[in-house]
């Protein structure tokens, strides 16, 4: 299997779907000629031509409202918010139209599109460009939310979106388009090449939507995490010395509740992690969930370690981003915690 980089698996994932359904389209921002601001789509609209992957002007209320119009109409489009903090404009029509659809028609209509956003902080483009607004949209019944956190997922789950009926938000960590992330440096600690989950398999395969994985067994605490911080989850569960078992959720709705659970129970603790603001983050709902199914095997209070409350810091960004440090510091308090 061929080594990929994030942004070259997902390219590949519409490049396979593109290949296989004259209905998928692709647009948005400078996705076209240029081949998007983090080149993404390169070579798709040379590939496909100008009625497949196209530019759309700088309005992403009607880059969303088309792309709901192309889905109602039998179409997939897959629609690129150039940055995830841009994505504001649109949002009353993702609420209010996309994920409503399938409710207000009975059934009759569906919207199958996918809306792609890099979302997360690591280019220093301060409070315009770095927002992790995930919670924002799993609050909204109609919408699943993905995010992945390595090239191997990152185009099976986009395979399986596309896929999908349903409209699907998928969010990039942008600082894992070009490899893995320990939050001790200011950009990936290296290449994706060679590692096991750059292997990414030519031509179609899909991640099921809604099913999270352990990439790290263990015993004494469960962390829930997803996107980088799995990777800033795997780096502390080392330095700390602390048994973790470490769940990529990849999906965060649908929810794999099952494998939350059944780790929770089997290790007492639980510690949340990500990158957005604390205060209902999506952590919030994962501590909630957690408590309800896991109360009387849960031998501590769970834990959330998370982003400042506060406007995302251009300056200060390595101190906002939960590292390795603060990460450990909270396994080893939260498996003394009685």
């Amino acid at each position: 299997m061929p080594n990929m980089s994030m942004i070259e698996a997902i390219r590949d994932a519409l490049d396979v779907a593109m290949g296989a359904d004259e209905r998928v389209v692709v647009f948005g921002e400078d996705v076209g000629y240029f081949g998007g601001v983090f080149r993404v789509t390169a070579g798709l609209q040379r590939k496909y031509g100008k009625t497949r992957c196209f530019d759309a002007p700088i309005n992403e209320s009607g880059i969303v409202g088309a792309g709901i119009g192309m889905a109602v109409y039998g179409l997939r489009p897959v629609v690129e918010i150039q940055f995830a903090d841009y994505v504001y404009p649109g949002y009353d029509q993702i609420v209010s139209e996309a994920a409503r659809i399938r409710y207000r028609t009975a059934g009759e209509f569906t919207c199958p599109m996918v809306i792609r956003m890099p979302s997360g902080g690591g280019i220093f483009g301060g409070q315009t460009h770095s927002q992790s607004p995930e919670a924002l949209f799993t609050h909204v019944t109609g919408l699943k939310t993905v995010v992945p956190s390595n090239p191997y997922d990152a185009k099976g789950l986009l395979l399986a979106a596309i896929a999908d009926p349903d409209p699907v938000i998928f969010f990039e960590p942008k600082r894992l388009y070009n490899g893995p992330f320990d939050g001790h440096h200011d950009r990936p600690v290296a290449s994706w090449k060679g590692h096991d989950l750059a292997e990414v398999p030519e031509g179609a395969y899909q991640v099921p939507l809604g099913r999270a994985v352990i990439r790290r067994f263990g015993k004494a605490a469960t962390v829930l995490t997803y996107g980088t911080m799995v990777h800033v989850a795997l780096a502390a569960a080392e330095e700390s010395g602390i048994d973790a078992e470490v769940i990529d959720l990849r999906s965060l709705m649908p929810l794999d509740l099952e494998t939350i659970t059944a780790s929770v129970k089997k290790t007492g603790r639980c510690l949340v992690l990500h990158e957005a603001t604390l205060t209902s983050g999506f952590g919030a709902e994962l501590a909630a969930q957690v408590q309800a199914e896991c109360f009387f095997q849960l031998e501590a209070p769970v834990r959330r370690v998370a982003g400042w409350d506060t406007p995302y810091p251009h300056v200060h960004e390595w101190s906002y981003f939960p590292g390795p440090a603060r990460v450990a510091e909270a396994l080893r308090e939260l498996v003394e915690e009685v």
